[in-house]
């Protein structure tokens, strides 16, 4: 177990960014779930898929929240393994249950055929868990040359997705109704936007960048709630948008 020093200023910085991280999971978690009425049934489990993502993030950061101000005493942060160190592994447990979720919801709102559903369902979900399981190695390694494999490793789900996503799911684009396929189009740039945060802070250590630096150990911290908020709230809203959308233009009235 290692100590990183951290300022009073430091310390707060952190402790109100997962705060922050924590109650936009809890909002965004009820937004969706008082918003069920206002799509068409058929878009319900959109939604459900996105509240239960948020829910999920939301008991995560609960968990992060509490391991990092346990972890502090004596001005430092305990980090590594063993009781009383922060647990970031509450991270990797949160996004391999999500991960797979945010995909899912993207084909639950566009409504496809089952058989289509089907088909991107079945490549996506194993291979989004794929991707953070072989990254978690690497993730509590210090070692960079593990690092550096297990990151070459996860880095083929990663790639394969990204095919699914722009080549595979833009097939099935062309049948939505109007501004239905733009607005699925910037949400997989936001997604793909944001997950290029955890592969930066994944190869800090071995661009050369001390894991154990205070200003490393912020910087992380700041960066990987910035991307979840993004990833999952912001990402949830647009799904929800894309719900309304194909809801008024098949006879829904637009209420605002």
């Amino acid at each position: 177990m290692n100590s990183i020093a951290l300022s009073a200023d430091q310390f707060g910085i952190v402790y109100n960014v997962l705060s922050f991280g924590l109650v936009s999971m809890l909002a965004c978690t009820i937004y969706t779930l008082v918003s069920q009425s206002r799509v068409l049934p058929k878009y319900r489990t959109a939604l459900v898929m996105s509240s239960m993502v948020t829910f999920i993030a939301a008991y995560h950061y609960w968990r992060i929240f509490n391991s990092f101000d346990d972890s502090y005493a004596n001005g430092a942060v305990q980090v590594g393994t063993g009781k009383g160190a922060f647990n970031e592994g509450y991270r990797y447990v949160d996004w391999i249950l999500t991960v797979p979720l945010l995909l899912v919801e993207v084909i639950a709102v566009l409504a496809l055929a089952k058989a289509a559903a089907s088909s991107l369902i079945t490549r996506l979900v194993p291979a989004s868990a794929a991707m953070i399981a072989l990254g978690y190695p690497g993730e509590i390694s210090t070692d960079n040359n593990t690092k550096v494999l297990w990151g070459v490793l996860s880095t083929i789900p990663f790639l394969y997705i990204l095919y699914v996503l722009f080549v595979e799911l833009s097939k099935s684009l062309d049948r939505q109704p109007a501004g239905v396929a733009a607005t699925v189009g910037r949400l997989r740039l936001l997604l793909i936007a944001t997950w290029g945060v955890y592969p930066i802070a994944y190869l800090l250590p071995i661009l050369g960048q001390d894991a154990l630096d205070p200003a490393a150990f912020v910087n992380r911290q700041i960066g990987y709630t910035i991307a979840d908020v993004l990833a999952k709230c912001v990402f949830g809203l647009t799904i929800l948008k894309i719900a309304r959308m194909k809801s008024v233009a098949e006879g829904m009235k637009d209420d605002h």
